[in-house]
């Protein structure tokens, strides 16, 4: 009884890249690990730069990247395959900045983003079969098939949207919304460096700052727009900073504890302040799209060198390994079963069936005004909570 008791009590050590842990007999149940400095543009003080995390979000936040990056190897596959038609752009490599995000939201915040969002569904609560039936345009699909990649949804999350830069002065009017009912809500409005120019978002800046909306414009600088490079495309690639008035801060968008923190302390700022401009500094493997192939403005060496020393996911499974949260044994389960998932969603996702033909003109109005509208009257069950607001004609 005595050995037991000893053995479960917890133990403080530091192992070799400096990492305090706390742990038992079996494993680590937390570590303190150390962050990349933020920057600050009109911050006194920034978020802590010493961590801690414990052994239950670290199995989380490793599963949810993991399955973000499966299900973006998948939906590519199904794309050269010709399954998924239209447009399709990939979040791989970027995982860190939505599995972040997320673990600092709260249930009454919100978040709206562009077209890279394959990820974000899932983690707002649409199962995998759901993002991937949406792609290929099945009923599974989170929006019955009728988004596909460019247009998904879920509570909370308003999408998913195909114009350049119209998502932040949504953003900011869900925000307002937030404000205006007094909820203590916030909204993240996410946007890439390539969108960072468009005048809507300094709009969108310049009307939160005098309104006071508790908005966070988060730009997701992933080095590239569509064929060229931030420093090519913008005057001031400290994106952070361009809110002029509104405070800024910088993050590792490569370091998901990072970002999580710098989410947090963004939340409360918004909460509490008013609206603020984060960039997470990220990178994508894939091209802008899968019509990109992405090595004629960058060079293959350089994608592979940061996959070797800067990949998100490698980088976290190596914290919560080497500080004794997770085994290795446990990271080789954790990734076969991902990966049996995603293989089975695929798997559907091709052999689904697609909506009927009179179901295409349904789900056009929230809140219909008329009683019943010519060849889109029809009674279904609607998959999925994202859906429900949908009218039933």
């Amino acid at each position: 009884m005595l050995r037991n008791l000893v053995a479960d009590l917890p133990i403080f050590c530091r192992t070799a890249n400096n990492t305090t842990v706390k742990s038992s007999r079996h494993y680590a149940t937390e570590a303190t690990f150390n962050l990349k400095p933020f920057r600050l543009h009109k911050f006194e003080s920034g978020p802590k730069e010493k961590v801690t995390l414990n052994r239950e979000d670290a199995v989380k936040m490793y599963k949810e990247m993991q399955t973000i990056r499966r299900i973006e190897t998948a939906a590519g596959n199904l794309y050269k395959e010709k399954i998924v038609r239209g447009f399709c752009h990939l979040y791989s490599g970027q995982e860190a900045c939505a599995v972040g995000m997320r673990k600092a939201m709260r249930p009454v915040d919100s978040i709206i983003s562009a077209y890279r969002v394959h990820g974000w569904t899932y983690l707002m609560g649409v199962p995998i079969t759901g993002v991937l039936c949406e792609l290929t345009g099945r009923r599974t699909g989170c929006a019955r098939g009728k988004g596909g990649s460019m247009h998904m949804y879920a509570p909370n999350f308003y999408g998913g949207n195909g114009i350049v830069g119209a998502q932040i002065p949504l953003g900011a009017g869900v925000a307002l919304a937030n404000k205006y009912r007094g909820d203590g809500g916030v909204c993240l409005a996410l946007y890439g460096d390539g969108a960072s120019n468009q005048g809507q978002v300094f709009e969108a800046y310049n009307m939160s700052f005098l309104w006071n909306v508790p908005c966070i414009f988060v730009c997701e600088n992933n080095g590239y727009g569509m064929g060229t490079s931030a420093s090519r495309s913008s005057s001031n690639t400290a994106y952070y900073t361009r809110g002029d008035a509104l405070p800024g801060i910088w993050v590792d968008g490569m370091d998901v504890l990072a970002v999580r923190e710098a989410t947090q302390f963004a939340i409360d700022y918004a909460t509490k302040t008013g609206p603020l401009v984060m960039e997470v500094f990220t990178y994508r493997y894939s091209g802008h799209s899968m019509s990109d192939p992405g090595t004629s403005y960058r060079t293959r060496d350089e994608i592979q060198e940061v996959r070797n020393t800067r990949d998100p996911i490698m980088l976290f499974r190596d914290k919560i390994t080497d500080a004794g949260l997770v085994s290795v044994e446990e990271i080789k389960k954790f990734d076969t079963e991902i990966k049996k998932e995603v293989d089975a969603a695929t798997a559907l996702a091709k052999s689904d069936a697609e909506i009927e033909l009179k179901e295409l003109t349904t789900d056009v109005y929230s809140a219909n005004i008329e009683p019943r509208i010519r060849g889109a009257h029809v009674n279904q069950q609607l998959p999925h909570s994202s859906l429900k607001r949908a009218v039933n004609l």
